[in-house]
């Protein structure tokens, strides 16, 4: 049942053009951190790592998380639209296959992204004549990064299902950026959605994490899909049709 949803969900994305901002976002992430770090070689001076603080610092802070926001609100899109709530409550699927359709499917577009932005990371790091030596903490990034923005994503997703408005829940995801920056100053990046990411992605300090960060890290990953995917359903069955 839930693979049908998951292909219905992706049925209803063929010809949109979330496909555009999807491709976009990463492309401008990288051609603002390749100027920087093209303007800045003479203070980033660690080749591929500073290629990837420059990135990361617009597309793993800004772009991932507003992109994640508005690819959640466009999932719930259509049955915001012309009464579809009526019959989205009166189908023979179950609630949980619902959401975690919807769950699957942004993941499996943030890991689309998160490939384009290695392939463009590469590429700009070759034409700016560093090494082929790419960073060793590198696949972590971009696991990590995924698993964070997947997890950004089930909020988002709550968000999205319960309030009406396109642009009201990218808004408080743009506002919850803010919160994680704070969080990961105070040192409490490993306890809310946003900042995981920036940790995570080594946004802000290319730093491994260590072995017992990596267990918290991903624990507080679970943690906030699992919550935030029961809270979901939990509404999906108890609410009143949301016409």
């Amino acid at each position: 049942m839930i693979k049908r949803c998951i292909w219905a969900e992706l049925m209803k994305l063929r010809h949109s053009r979330i496909w555009m901002i999807l491709a976009v976002l990463p492309v401008i992430s990288v051609l603002i951190g390749c100027g920087n770090y093209y303007m800045n070689r003479s203070v980033l001076t660690k080749g591929w790592y500073s290629l990837w603080s420059q990135v990361c610092l617009f597309y793993g802070e800004f772009f991932l998380p507003v992109l994640t926001a508005i690819l959640c609100a466009y999932m719930w899109r259509l049955e915001h639209l012309n009464k579809n709530w009526n019959m989205i409550m009166t189908v023979p699927v179950p609630a949980a296959g619902i959401f975690l359709a919807k769950l699957a499917v942004v993941g499996f577009l943030l890991l689309f992204v998160q490939i384009f932005l290695f392939i463009l990371y590469f590429l700009s790091g070759r034409l700016a004549g560093l090494d082929p030596g790419l960073p060793g903490e590198l696949p972590g990034w971009l696991i990590r990064g995924w698993l964070a923005s997947v997890t950004i994503g089930s909020f988002q997703l709550v968000l999205s299902m319960r309030i009406r408005s396109f642009a009201a829940p990218v808004g408080i995801g743009l506002c919850a950026v803010f919160i994680g920056l704070g969080m990961y100053v105070f040192r409490l990046g490993l306890f809310f959605p946003h900042s995981l990411l920036t940790v995570g992605m080594g946004v802000l300090s290319q730093t491994g994490l260590s072995p017992g960060e990596n267990i918290l890290f991903f624990a507080m990953c679970l943690f906030y899909m699992v919550a935030d995917s029961i809270g979901a359903i939990y509404l999906l069955q108890k609410s009143d049709t949301m016409a």
